[in-house]
């Protein structure tokens, strides 16, 4: 069971990544080796929170597009582009607040883990690395959004996961009206373990279930103190 439940560690925290933090890589070598496709770039929305605007560009979306494996950055559609919009203001709304906590700066083997991390999800470093040339994102610029997005995570620990509990009586549903029924659908004939055996898995979801909820909560309030003016339609 450790091995499933380090696994299951893994697939949740590249998920966390995906859904709002998708920013590591391997080490590869300088991008300055290759020139890069110059971008031109458009203001598209500004965030606003008291003294402080954030601006983000078109190239902040196709970054984000890029950092996702599986999203097309050949001529990309509205959907994708507006999905990436709503991601990129997230990440500036947490990120406002995780800057007020000079404790949680990002350390550089934290930056070094989490590229280890991601880079599973990618067919290989080169394929990557086109990515990253395709949109005009430099190395300098890649470094800045590791160390925000990391700073990002580390507020998100540090805020909501540390206040999680998870009760016995919640593993117990979540198993017999979750658990169990998936698994006997996706396998049919597999032995199921035991509440005992699955008890650690079924934590690890239940927590993490709890910390998006509370994730989503904090950017609904944060949104509506929060000025979000779009400039141009993407």
């Amino acid at each position: 069971m450790k091995k499933s439940v380090t696994k299951l560690k893994d697939t949740q925290k590249v998920r966390r990544f995906f859904l709002l933090l998708p920013f590591t890589l391997l080490p590869f070598s300088p991008l300055s080796s290759c020139p890069a496709q110059e971008v031109v770039d458009k203001m598209v929305a500004t965030v606003n929170a008291g003294a402080r605007t954030d601006l983000i560009t078109y190239s902040d979306l196709l970054w984000q597009l890029a950092l996702q494996p599986t999203t097309l950055l050949v001529n990309p559609g509205s959907e994708d582009l507006n999905r990436a919009l709503r991601l990129v203001i997230d990440q500036r709304l947490i990120l406002q607040e995780a800057e007020k906590l000079p404790t949680i700066s990002p350390t550089a083997d934290e930056i070094r883990n989490a590229r280890d991390l991601l880079v599973k999800v990618f067919p290989s470093v080169a394929e990557f690395q086109q990515r990253l040339l395709r949109v005009g994102l430099s190395s300098e610029k890649l470094d800045e959004i590791l160390e925000q997005r990391v700073r990002i995570e580390k507020y998100l620990d540090f805020r909501f996961r540390h206040f999680v509990l998870i009760s016995q009586k919640e593993m117990a549903d979540y198993y017999q009206d979750v658990y169990v029924p998936r698994l006997r659908s996706r396998s049919p004939g597999q032995i199921i373990p035991t509440l005992e055996e699955a008890q650690n898995d079924i934590k690890i979801i239940l927590t993490e279930a709890k910390i998006e909820s509370d994730t989503d909560a904090f950017l609904d309030t944060a949104r509506e103190r929060t000025e979000i003016v779009m400039l141009n339609p993407v």
